[in-house]
Order: C-alpha cells, then structure tokens, then sequence
C-alpha cells in the first residue's frame, strides 16, 4: 500500500493535464486525472484523494462547481481543493475561495511551486 499522498488533477487541456501528472509525479505523488468536473467530482467519490487541484474554465461543470459539490459532499466535503485559472482578476480569486477552494494558483504558473503549494494544503488539514 502506497504512502504517498493522491492528488486529482482536473482540467480539460490534455498538455495542462499531462504536464501536472508528470510533476506530481516526480515529486511522489500518487495522480489520479480528469477531464472535466463531472469526472473530477466521480473520482473524488470514488478514490478520496488527499488534495484536489482543478482548472476554473472546463465545458459542463466548470471547478467552481467542483468546487461546491465536494464541499457540499460528506465524502469529500474534507478534501482541500486548490484552483488552477487563467482567470486572475482579484473577482476571480474572490469568487474561487467563495466556492469553496482553499487556494488559488494563476496561469501561467510554476509547476514546483505548484507542487510546494500543495503540500502546504496537505500540511494544513
């Protein structure tokens, strides 16, 4: 059994996608993906990751629902969410911790610093 904290990745850019697996990955992570919220929101249910991050702007369920449905959630309503945007305007951020997201990271954006924000997140609960 793996020790290793899961973190679910959810954004509809596959190179988005890929790129955080591959740097989660090299920094030990177990990852889980996926493409939109609606399959973000299943996996969270099923696999109950440590750490969830997700893209704002997806088709259907964009991650500020995401957002809402995990907390709203038992399952998952402890599960710390951080938000991916290119969206930065301080409305947007306002509007992200509103929903829910307990941090919230701009694009463009450093992959290790990314990394280092999360663990933060995972030291925090």
């Amino acid at each position: 059994m793996s020790t290793a904290p899961r973190v679910l990745v959810v954004d509809d850019d596959p190179v988005i996608l890929k790129l955080l697996q591959v740097n989660f990955e090299m920094e030990g992570f177990d990852v889980l993906t996926a493409a939109d919220g609606v399959d973000g929101l299943r996996a969270a249910r099923d696999e109950r990751p440590d750490v969830v991050v997700s893209d704002v702007m997806m088709p259907g369920m964009n991650g500020l629902e995401l957002v809402a449905a995990l907390g709203a959630d038992d399952l998952t309503g402890n599960i710390p969410v951080m938000l991916l945007s290119a969206r930065a305007q301080a409305t947007d951020v306002a509007a992200g911790y509103d929903a829910g997201a307990q941090d919230y990271v701009t694009k463009p954006f450093e992959p290790l610093e990314l990394v280092d924000r999360v663990h933060k997140l995972l030291r925090s609960r």
